[in-house]
């Protein structure tokens, strides 16, 4: 299969790349490279004859055009997106211009290549979302997100990924494009960026700086592992209905907190402080505007259709994830002088 996979050069896209190599695909890596890209992500592939790349940005859509043309590719899977929800509430307009005029330039784009192709049924669009697009949950660990989890977005951030889940649908209803979806819990592993939560306490803990909680530590987070979820991404491509929409959580809720503790703690044993222990460095500041309380999934279809399962618990995964971080300090450090990265965003109430 030739797989046009857009935002290949980013923390989840990357690990999609690299899996889809490793399985004997031809993937075509369509980025545009914006300031959390980076090409190192998928540099243990990049030589390969199954792997090309496109410097190209989904709101360009003759560029688009001209990628579909050139590479005719089986299907898309589209993760190209604005994701740090810090950074929306302080510019939201680039994600309204990524999320969803981007994600309409994609979709037209490809379905004009599906219907000058005649149509194909094996062609598939693969939409890749979050599941900040249903809201906050209650703190009951019965509640969680379904698949018919009605839309409540709390963020710019979310607000654009609902957007562009309608969008999708929209374009199955009324021309026919074969689709699927996937809503994910929160990733964490190797080559995360160097702003979100997991990374920032890996490398803050490191340099002796404060570990920043919001709030209490309260929010709960279900964890996937992104290697488990690049898994996923592929088994739901290539055997998911068409039309439907499969939720992928990674079954590992932790409060903000506990999370925060559980890394300091694999850091103590892998990297002991002279003085004192890492937890000692958290530190609570005031909360994100508009924060959710708590996500979770339930991905009882991926599981029982598919037969989809995360193949690490959060504690498994942390401990991989924390070593890689101290196995490849060249490739985060030349990522911290980046625009915002290690700075505070998203205060404005």
């Amino acid at each position: 299969m030739k797989i046009l996979v857009t935002g290949g050069a980013g923390f989840i896209g990357s690990a999609v790349v690299r899996l889809a190599v490793a399985r004997g695909h031809h993937v075509v890596n369509l980025d545009a490279l914006t300031y959390a890209a980076c090409l190192d992500n998928v540099a243990s592939v990049a030589n390969s004859s199954l792997y090309a790349f496109e410097h190209v940005d989904i709101r360009d859509r003759a560029a688009l055009d001209a990628v579909f043309a050139k590479h005719a590719p089986d299907a898309v899977m589209h993760l190209a997106a604005e994701s740090h929800v810090d950074r929306s509430i302080d510019g939201p307009s680039d994600f309204v211009e990524t999320n969803i005029t981007g994600t309409f330039h994609l979709l037209e784009a490809a379905r004009a290549y599906w219907t000058c192709a005649g149509e194909p049924d094996t062609f598939r669009f693969h939409h890749i979302s979050t599941d900040e697009v249903f809201g906050s949950l209650p703190d009951d660990p019965d509640a969680l997100f379904t698949e018919e989890s009605p839309y409540d977005p709390r963020s710019p951030y979310s607000a654009s990924k609902a957007a562009s889940d309608h969008l999708v649908r929209a374009w199955h209803e009324t021309y026919g494009l074969p689709v699927v979806l996937t809503n994910c819990s929160n990733n964490y592993g190797p080559f995360h960026f160097p702003e979100k939560l997991i990374p920032v306490v890996i490398l803050n803990a490191l340099a002796g700086k404060e570990l920043p909680i919001y709030g209490d530590g309260s929010n709960i987070r279900d964890w996937l592992y992104v290697e488990d979820h690049a898994d996923a991404l592929l088994l739901v491509l290539e055997k998911g209905v068409i039309g439907r929409s499969y939720n992928v959580g990674g079954e590992n809720e932790r409060t903000n907190l506990e999370l925060v503790q559980a890394l300091c703690a694999i850091l103590d044993r892998k990297r002991p402080k002279p003085n004192g222990r890492y937890a000692d460095q958290i530190t609570f500041v005031p909360d994100r505007p508009g924060h959710d309380a708590r996500y979770a999934i339930d991905p009882s279809r991926l599981r029982d259709e598919l037969g989809w399962r995360p193949s690490v618990t959060v504690e498994e995964g942390l401990e991989k994830t924390v070593q890689w971080y101290l196995d490849n300090e060249p490739w985060w450090r030349a990522l911290q002088d980046r625009a915002g990265v290690g700075a505070r965003l998203g205060v404005r109430a």
